[in-house]
């Protein structure tokens, strides 16, 4: 027998809502397939099983509120029968007591999703559909019709949280470094030229590419602390910081960024984007990032000094590219920079590599053509 558990889709999450199962008792489950959709305080994620399977019993109501680690759902393994599985002494507990049926509103599965998306109980509408069904119609009516639950202001919370714990518990130290990218932006320029603009570079893609190849000469900055020692971490995945439309922020994976050409970072870095604005992130995507990158784009101010987002232990920051003044070849000039920064985790590095880690960043951004 296989226990489904809830997972932890961020270290800002303690527990999740149950939105939705995607499949029913008796279907054959494969892994990374998605069986659930959960609301953290931050998305709707779709939530995928790791291992092959037959879905035996599912033990939470969709609605029902459950800490991270609680048995959801059990599986049959290969060669294990529901007769076996049932005579069984022990029984998998039911891991969250849903309203009993009486009283529990029948919700559309599509109407339950949308109304987590827009912070709204879909138990406290009346349905309009048969039997009394709360309907997607109901859910955008209600939504149109009161004020609704701050969804940006609950997520901005969850974040504080984790921010202040993080400043608390991670002995914190900051560099900066002011990256010279007139090669890089005159390179991309003629890369971009007669493609269609779905198919042109940003900037962005190139430092991803530049701060995951640092990554393979500084494993040290690649990894997680947990039970007090350094955990690296397998592959460079790198969190990618997405403002969302409604407010907040989340921090996505985009994996094996060392080994991927420009063009296919740049599509992936796309769909990312788009997803998780529309809340439609997978649960995959959320826990493996070895170290997290914000940049804060155009219209972001000179430099970003962030905070460690753990178990991580550092984070690189990218201000706003702009034209500042520059010394080349002892003359001075102007040149398109941009100012890198890392928050480190002082238990795992050290200034010393920090340093050595922004410069070979520095150093990988003047050669665009082998990024």
């Amino acid at each position: 027998m296989i226990e489904f558990k809830l997972p932890s889709l961020g270290a800002d999450m303690d527990q999740g809502t149950l939105l939705e199962w995607r499949v029913k008792p008796g279907d054959k489950v494969q892994r990374g397939q998605v069986v659930a959709v959960v609301d953290t305080a931050k998305a709707a994620v779709d939530v995928e099983c790791w291992q092959d399977g037959e879905v035996f019993q599912l033990l939470v109501e969709p609605g029902s509120k459950v800490p991270v680690g609680t048995v959801i759902a059990t599986l049959l393994e290969a060669g294990e029968s529901p007769e076996t599985a049932r005579r069984r002494p022990e029984a998998p507990p039911v891991a969250a007591a849903p309203l009993p049926a009486a009283s529990r509103p029948k919700v559309s599965p599509a109407a339950r999703r949308r109304a987590g998306e827009l912070g709204i109980d879909p138990e406290t509408l009346s349905g309009s559909g048969p039997h009394g069904v709360v309907s997607l119609e109901d859910v955008e009516r209600a939504a149109a019709a009161t004020a609704p639950v701050d969804r940006a202001a609950a997520m901005r919370q969850a974040i504080a949280a984790l921010m202040s714990r993080s400043k608390r518990e991670i002995p914190h130290y900051y560099l900066s470094e002011t990256i010279p990218l007139g090669a890089a932006l005159a390179w991309l320029q003629m890369h971009n030229a007669g493609l269609p603009p779905e198919e042109r570079l940003l900037p962005t893609v190139m430092l991803l590419k530049a701060v995951a190849l640092a990554l393979r000469e500084h494993p040290e900055l690649n990894g997680h602390w947990r039970e007090g020692a350094f955990k690296p971490v397998t592959g460079i995945h790198l969190g990618v910081a997405i403002a969302l439309r409604q407010g907040g922020l989340v921090a996505p994976t985009l994996q094996d960024v060392a080994d991927k050409p420009l063009a296919q970072l740049m599509t992936e870095l796309a769909d990312l984007v788009v997803r998780a604005r529309n809340s439609s992130l997978r649960s995959s995507e959320l826990g493996e990032a070895g170290l997290t990158v914000t940049q804060l784009g155009e219209q972001g101010a000179d430099s970003v000094f962030g905070v460690v987002y753990p178990p991580q232990v550092s984070l690189v920051g990218f201000g706003r590219i702009a034209d500042r003044p520059w010394v080349e070849d002892g003359n001075l000039c102007v040149m398109p920079t941009v100012i890198s920064s890392l928050a480190a985790d002082h238990r795992a590095s050290d200034g010393h590599t920090g340093a050595r880690f922004l410069a070979e960043i520095k150093r990988l951004l003047q050669a665009p053509e082998r990024l």
